[in-house]
């Protein structure tokens, strides 16, 4: 099944600390080391009804219970090494639908992913640079991820620039799970359509190549401009999506073209007004080979309404034309090279509605353990083809730090 649900990403910042004091006649230097804590609870569920497994017209409805943590790092201020592991245990009527058997093991899945990274700051020049690999997995479905990442940043640190390459190699084969086979096995095509085999390849690659510019305007405005670009190339159709044509008798696998860009722009301007109140404004447009052309208004305003609360309302609004292979439930012409039912390549509009509440207490929990915030969130998200969702996420947020103490400060790498 191609799930619709929304991903909830946490990302990271590098801080460092360091304090220096004479002892005797030997300069004597402390770091501190820090190592972050981010721990993710969220859950998502929708309903809708044009279920892309049964042809574009079925039940939506899944729910979606997602741990997730994130480890930071920080030995020095250089170095940087973050880890991040979490679990989906997605529960799906649509996915009985497959092999038409209700309440069967299919309707509920786990996925696993994992990833690791690692970035390095050479202060002479300003620049960080970082690596990335990662790994997930579910029954029909192996993604390995790598990456790499540099950045710049001006001696006043008014202006930044950064550029990723993200490569997902994607083997859609079933098996791995299975207990009978432990290894990638075959394509999971629906039920009664197991006659042939349709699709001869089970690769995907991903290649995500992204820019960002942040520029301080002035003291209150801050803008920062993200092109990007994304190239797919393999199986990018989901082999046990079904599709009904026009003459009431023919029923076929999905079937999309192997080669697909997709080319977005984005721009965002923060306004502090006073220092309580802050306007963040986004915008993004996206365009692509498969026809669609989409565009993204945000608006979130952070208030902080005292001295440890802040709260956030966010309001998201989007609109897409439909793929060129698009068409509803017994729409389809048997002569058509290329066809789909899934709503997700429909034309619709959509828009999301939230509420953060931030608590940021920065209370000691243990020893050295810092709670640096507890962060609440909830958002409702309708389309215009009657999908609804409802997310709810809690997020804490967590810092140990520790004094290392080095006595040679030629060899100290913080002097680099």
């Amino acid at each position: 099944m191609k799930r619709k649900y929304l991903t909830l990403t946490l990302l990271t910042a590098s801080l460092y600390g360091i304090g220096q004091k004479p002892a005797d006649s030997v300069y004597k230097k402390q770091r501190i080391a820090k190592t972050q804590i981010q721990v993710l609870f969220s859950y998502y569920s929708q309903n809708g009804n044009h279920s892309a497994i049964t042809g574009g017209t079925g039940t939506e409805r899944l729910h979606v219970y997602a741990p997730e943590f994130t480890i930071t790092q920080l030995p020095d201020s250089l170095n940087t090494f973050q880890f991040n592991a979490g679990v989906d245990v997605i529960t799906s009527a649509s996915m009985d639908n497959i092999d038409f058997v209700v309440s069967s093991p299919s309707r509920v899945s786990e996925r696993l992913h994992l990833s690791q990274g690692y970035t390095r700051l050479f202060k002479k020049s300003n620049i960080q640079a970082g690596i990335l690999a990662g790994y997930s997995l579910e029954a029909a479905y192996m993604s390995i991820l790598a990456g790499a990442s540099l950045s710049h940043t001006n001696s006043s640190g008014s202006r930044e620039w950064n550029g990723s390459l993200k490569c997902f190699f994607d083997d859609l084969r079933w098996g791995r799970l299975n207990s009978e086979y432990g290894k990638p096995v075959t394509l999971i095509y629906p039920f009664e359509l197991r006659y042939k085999e349709w699709f001869s390849i089970y690769r995907r690659n991903s290649y995500n190549l992204d820019f960002a510019f942040y520029q301080v305007i002035n003291p209150r405005m801050q803008f920062a401009l993200f092109p990007g670009v994304v190239y797919q190339r393999g199986l990018l159709c989901t082999p046990y999506h079904r599709v009904y044509f026009n003459d009431g008798t023919t029923e076929k696998v999905e079937n999309l073209p192997t080669d697909r860009w997709k080319v977005p722009l984005a721009a965002q301007l923060n306004i502090f007004v006073g220092a309580r109140f802050v306007i963040r404004t986004y915008y993004r447009y996206y365009r692509d080979n498969f026809g669609i052309v989409a565009n993204t208004l945000q608006l979130e305003t952070p208030v902080k309404v005292s001295p440890f609360i802040t709260l956030s309302p966010q309001i998201r609004i989007y609109e897409q034309s439909a793929a060129y292979y698009f068409r509803p439930y017994n729409e389809h012409n048997v002569s058509e090279t290329y066809y789909t039912s899934d709503y997700d390549l429909s034309k619709f509009s959509s828009y999301k509605l939230g509420l953060t509440l931030r608590y940021g207490p920065e209370a000691k929990i243990f020893r050295r353990t810092l709670l640096d915030g507890v962060e609440v969130r909830y958002a409702f998200y309708k389309r215009s083809d009657g999908l609804t969702g409802n997310i709810l996420s809690l997020l804490l947020d967590m810092e140990q730090s520790r004094v290392r103490h080095r006595h040679d400060p030629v060899t100290d790498p913080g002097n680099e």
